[in-house]
């Protein structure tokens, strides 16, 4: 029988391999691109996040098991589109952050439904180049 974070995170990654190939075709839509840890390639995950100074903010709703998390701990060299427009940056993982906290500073959409999805939140900071 499996525990209900484990059906919680099946029923999300499904409903995510579904919907991310649409969201990332909306050109408002944040994307983060990773380099894939096996494959090399660019892997692009709709996000949600904020802009702060020279840093880009967003909390992982399954922390280290998310895929894009693998990937940056691997390479954490990524780039994030904001308002239709690629950043370069290095990704810091921060599990001493305080990701509840985090996400009442976020965008509310994407928070509600990170809270509610999530188990075993972590904060992600990209520190933005130039």
């Amino acid at each position: 029988m499996p525990r209900p974070a484990e059906t919680k995170y099946r029923v999300a990654t499904a409903f995510q391999r579904r919907l991310n190939p649409i969201m990332r075709r909306l050109p408002a839509q944040i994307l983060l691109e990773t380099t894939g840890r096996t494959s090399g390639l660019p892997r692009r995950t709709p996000v949600g996040g904020r802009r702060v100074d020279g840093s880009f903010w967003l909390v992982s709703e399954f922390g280290e098991r998310s895929q894009y998390v693998r990937n940056i701990k691997a390479d954490p060299r990524v780039r994030v589109r904001l308002r239709g427009r690629w950043h370069t940056g290095t990704a810091h993982l921060l599990p001493d952050d305080d990701p509840v906290a985090r996400l009442r500073g976020l965008p509310r959409m994407n928070s509600v439904a990170v809270r509610a999805i999530g188990a075993g939140l972590l904060t992600v900071r990209v520190d933005l180049d130039g």
